[in-house]
Protein backbone atom coordinates (compact mmCIF):
# COMPACT_ATOMS: atom_id res chain seq x y z
CA UNK A 1 0.00 0.00 0.00
CA UNK A 2 1.72 3.48 -1.20
CA UNK A 3 2.06 5.90 1.84
CA UNK A 4 2.94 9.56 1.37
CA UNK A 5 5.39 11.69 3.51
CA UNK A 6 2.52 12.49 6.24
CA UNK A 7 1.02 9.11 6.30
CA UNK A 8 3.05 7.04 9.06
CA UNK A 9 4.61 3.83 7.54
CA UNK A 10 2.42 0.60 8.27
CA UNK A 11 2.30 -2.44 6.51
CA UNK A 12 0.86 -5.75 7.46
CA UNK A 13 0.78 -8.71 6.45
CA UNK A 14 0.68 -12.60 7.48
CA UNK A 15 3.11 -14.63 5.99
CA UNK A 16 1.78 -17.86 4.40
CA UNK A 17 4.30 -20.12 5.07
CA UNK A 18 4.97 -19.85 8.75
CA UNK A 19 1.51 -17.78 9.51
CA UNK A 20 3.19 -14.98 11.68
CA UNK A 21 2.24 -11.55 11.62
CA UNK A 22 4.62 -9.31 10.41
CA UNK A 23 4.03 -5.17 10.77
CA UNK A 24 6.04 -2.77 9.12
CA UNK A 25 5.36 0.61 11.36
CA UNK A 26 6.61 4.18 12.22
CA UNK A 27 8.61 3.42 15.46
CA UNK A 28 7.92 5.69 18.54
CA UNK A 29 9.81 6.89 21.43
CA UNK A 30 8.81 3.49 23.07
CA UNK A 31 10.71 1.56 20.38
CA UNK A 32 14.26 3.25 21.10
CA UNK A 33 15.19 0.67 23.59
CA UNK A 34 14.07 -1.77 20.80
CA UNK A 35 16.24 0.10 18.28
CA UNK A 36 19.23 0.14 20.37
CA UNK A 37 18.84 -3.96 21.28
CA UNK A 38 18.24 -4.91 17.83
CA UNK A 39 21.71 -2.77 16.57
CA UNK A 40 23.68 -4.34 19.36
CA UNK A 41 22.19 -7.61 18.77
CA UNK A 42 24.00 -7.70 15.10
CA UNK A 43 27.35 -7.53 15.70
CA UNK A 44 28.29 -5.92 13.06
CA UNK A 45 26.62 -2.26 13.47
CA UNK A 46 27.83 0.73 15.14
CA UNK A 47 25.85 0.75 18.19
CA UNK A 48 25.41 4.25 19.44
CA UNK A 49 23.84 5.15 22.92
CA UNK A 50 20.86 3.91 24.37
CA UNK A 51 19.49 7.35 23.87
CA UNK A 52 20.67 8.15 20.08
CA UNK A 53 18.07 5.92 19.60
CA UNK A 54 15.06 7.00 22.03
CA UNK A 55 16.26 10.45 20.52
CA UNK A 56 16.46 9.08 16.75
CA UNK A 57 12.65 7.71 17.37
CA UNK A 58 11.55 11.04 18.30
CA UNK A 59 13.28 13.11 15.87
CA UNK A 60 13.43 11.09 12.55
CA UNK A 61 10.43 8.86 12.90
CA UNK A 62 8.72 9.58 9.93
CA UNK A 63 11.97 8.07 8.08
CA UNK A 64 12.53 5.17 9.73
CA UNK A 65 10.57 2.16 10.42
CA UNK A 66 10.54 -0.82 12.98
CA UNK A 67 9.43 -4.51 12.08
CA UNK A 68 7.40 -6.52 14.64
CA UNK A 69 6.98 -10.39 13.73
CA UNK A 70 3.81 -11.77 16.15
CA UNK A 71 4.34 -8.42 18.29
CA UNK A 72 8.33 -8.84 18.65
CA UNK A 73 10.57 -6.25 17.09
CA UNK A 74 12.40 -8.01 14.80
CA UNK A 75 14.47 -5.26 12.68
CA UNK A 76 14.46 -1.73 11.79
CA UNK A 77 15.75 1.40 9.58
CA UNK A 78 17.18 4.25 10.29
CA UNK A 79 16.96 6.98 7.81
CA UNK A 80 16.90 11.09 7.69
CA UNK A 81 16.24 13.39 4.58
CA UNK A 82 19.14 15.28 3.65
CA UNK A 83 19.60 19.17 4.74
CA UNK A 84 21.32 20.50 2.21
CA UNK A 85 18.87 18.24 -0.37
CA UNK A 86 15.71 17.43 1.30
CA UNK A 87 14.59 14.85 -2.14
CA UNK A 88 17.35 12.68 -0.75
CA UNK A 89 16.59 10.02 1.50
CA UNK A 90 19.58 8.67 3.68
CA UNK A 91 19.52 5.58 5.39
CA UNK A 92 22.19 5.33 8.87
CA UNK A 93 21.88 1.80 9.54
CA UNK A 94 19.39 -1.58 8.77
CA UNK A 95 19.41 -4.10 11.77
CA UNK A 96 17.26 -7.52 11.37
CA UNK A 97 17.51 -10.08 14.50
CA UNK A 98 19.51 -13.19 13.77
CA UNK A 99 16.09 -14.92 14.39
CA UNK A 100 14.44 -13.17 11.49
CA UNK A 101 16.67 -13.33 9.01
CA UNK A 102 16.17 -15.04 5.61
CA UNK A 103 12.89 -14.01 5.25
CA UNK A 104 13.24 -10.40 3.24
CA UNK A 105 12.64 -8.33 5.89
CA UNK A 106 15.09 -6.24 5.20
CA UNK A 107 13.86 -5.47 1.61
CA UNK A 108 9.98 -5.28 3.08
CA UNK A 109 10.74 -2.51 5.09
CA UNK A 110 13.16 -0.98 2.74
CA UNK A 111 10.26 -0.67 0.25
CA UNK A 112 7.50 -0.01 3.26
CA UNK A 113 10.16 2.65 3.79
CA UNK A 114 10.60 4.39 0.25
CA UNK A 115 7.25 4.05 -0.18
CA UNK A 116 6.08 5.93 2.83
CA UNK A 117 8.94 8.96 1.99
CA UNK A 118 8.72 9.28 -1.78
CA UNK A 119 12.29 10.62 -2.15
CA UNK A 120 13.58 11.17 -5.92
CA UNK A 121 16.84 9.44 -4.41
CA UNK A 122 18.40 7.03 -1.67
CA UNK A 123 21.85 7.73 0.05
CA UNK A 124 23.75 5.08 1.98
CA UNK A 125 27.24 4.19 2.74
CA UNK A 126 28.54 0.31 2.95
CA UNK A 127 31.96 -0.68 3.50
CA UNK A 128 33.09 -2.78 0.94
CA UNK A 129 32.90 -6.17 3.14
CA UNK A 130 29.41 -6.26 3.58
CA UNK A 131 27.44 -8.39 0.60
CA UNK A 132 24.13 -8.35 2.38
CA UNK A 133 23.93 -4.13 2.45
CA UNK A 134 25.27 -3.88 -1.13
CA UNK A 135 22.49 -7.07 -2.40
CA UNK A 136 19.52 -5.29 -0.62
CA UNK A 137 20.50 -2.17 -2.01
CA UNK A 138 21.12 -3.15 -5.66
CA UNK A 139 17.91 -5.35 -5.28
CA UNK A 140 16.12 -1.67 -4.75
CA UNK A 141 17.51 -0.23 -7.41
CA UNK A 142 16.05 -2.90 -10.09
CA UNK A 143 12.63 -3.48 -8.46
CA UNK A 144 12.11 0.65 -8.32
CA UNK A 145 13.98 0.32 -11.93
CA UNK A 146 16.77 3.21 -10.87
CA UNK A 147 20.35 3.23 -11.42
CA UNK A 148 22.77 2.49 -8.38
CA UNK A 149 26.02 4.28 -8.92
CA UNK A 150 28.98 3.99 -6.06
CA UNK A 151 31.66 6.70 -5.26
CA UNK A 152 34.58 6.62 -2.52
CA UNK A 153 33.33 8.38 0.54
CA UNK A 154 34.77 8.11 3.92
CA UNK A 155 38.36 6.73 3.88
CA UNK A 156 40.25 5.37 7.17
CA UNK A 157 41.49 8.82 7.48
CA UNK A 158 37.82 10.31 8.50
CA UNK A 159 37.73 7.79 11.14
CA UNK A 160 39.80 8.20 14.54
CA UNK A 161 42.77 5.87 15.09
CA UNK A 162 42.20 2.39 16.66
CA UNK A 163 44.25 3.61 19.10
CA UNK A 164 42.58 6.19 19.73
CA UNK A 165 38.71 4.92 19.65
CA UNK A 166 39.25 1.69 20.56
CA UNK A 167 38.00 0.14 17.27
CA UNK A 168 39.21 -0.22 13.10
CA UNK A 169 36.54 1.36 11.35
CA UNK A 170 37.05 0.07 7.42
CA UNK A 171 36.53 2.78 4.47
CA UNK A 172 32.54 3.32 3.80
CA UNK A 173 31.32 3.74 0.11
CA UNK A 174 28.36 5.94 -0.95
CA UNK A 175 25.51 4.41 -2.64
CA UNK A 176 23.02 6.36 -4.72
CA UNK A 177 20.06 4.88 -5.79
CA UNK A 178 18.44 7.43 -8.44
CA UNK A 179 15.56 8.03 -9.54
CA UNK A 180 13.10 7.09 -7.55
CA UNK A 181 9.73 7.12 -7.78
CA UNK A 182 9.54 7.69 -11.69
CA UNK A 183 8.77 3.26 -12.09
CA UNK A 184 5.39 3.34 -13.87
CA UNK A 185 4.29 -0.36 -14.26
Amino acid sequence: MPHTADTPAQNSTESSSTSERVEIRTPTVEDGTSLWRLAAGTGVLDVNTPYAYILWTRDFAETSVIAEVDGEPAGFISGYRRPDAPETLFIWQVAVDSRFRGRRLASRMLTTLVESVAPQRLETTITSDNAASIALFTGLARDQGAEITTTTFFTEKHFPSAQESGEEHAPEDLYTVAPLGSRTD
